[in-house]
């Protein structure tokens, strides 16, 4: 019962009292970031729900679009805003995508939203991430986020799907508090973001 209706309501409450709570710093964050990336405080991109299906996340633009002499875009390190550095560090770059859970595209805690392009690399194992709608905090995130590997992260993923249940998401936000305030798993050993997903 929990997961097929208690979890949509559950979801819905707290994406509105969070909206409401984190408003001044929603619009602070997006004042500072409109300046500075030449406007544009907020980054759109398509990502797979449950079952696949394809819908448009909202987050906070950490990075700038500054690129080479080529026309291409500079590493991802070399585009982090200072701004951007502390908003990703304390995990505020998230905030806008509770207004994805109001729509009903992502859940407060389910496996994180990846890359379409992926889609066509998962097997089997780790296609089931997409059984359940992606959350903004996840089984993965309070266990590594983008210090683990993926087979690490898909473990945790379908461990979740698995697992689900209210006891699990109370224990999971708890944790991300704990994370948030450490920034602990922001980012990989090596570099601004983790490495793409390559299949293998």
């Amino acid at each position: 019962m929990y997961k097929s209706t208690v979890k949509q309501f559950f979801d819905i409450l707290s994406a509105l009292i969070g909206l409401v709570l984190l408003s001044p710093v929603f619009i602070v964050i997006t004042v500072f970031l409109f300046f500075a990336n030449d406007g544009k405080p907020f980054f759109f991109q398509l990502r797979p729900g449950k079952n696949g299906k394809i819908f448009k996340i909202v987050k906070f633009k950490t990075m700038n679009d500054k690129k080479d002499k080529d026309g291409n875009l500079l590493p991802d390190a070399e585009r982090l805003t200072k701004v951007g550095a502390f908003v990703r560090k304390t995990s505020l770059d998230e905030i806008p995508q509770l207004i994805n859970v109001l729509i009903g595209d992502m859940s407060i805690v389910g496996p994180r939203p990846l890359l379409t392009n992926y889609l066509h690399l998962y097997n089997e194992f780790q296609n089931r991430r997409h059984e359940v709608k992606p959350g903004i905090t996840g089984w993965a995130q309070v266990n590594g986020r983008n210090a683990i590997s993926w087979d690490q992260k898909f473990a945790y993923d379908v461990w979740y799907v698995d697992n689900i249940s209210f006891t699990l998401d109370v224990k999971i936000l708890l944790k991300t508090i704990i994370k948030v305030i450490k920034s602990d798993g922001i980012n990989s050993a090596d570099a601004a973001t983790i490495e793409p997903f390559d299949g293998k």
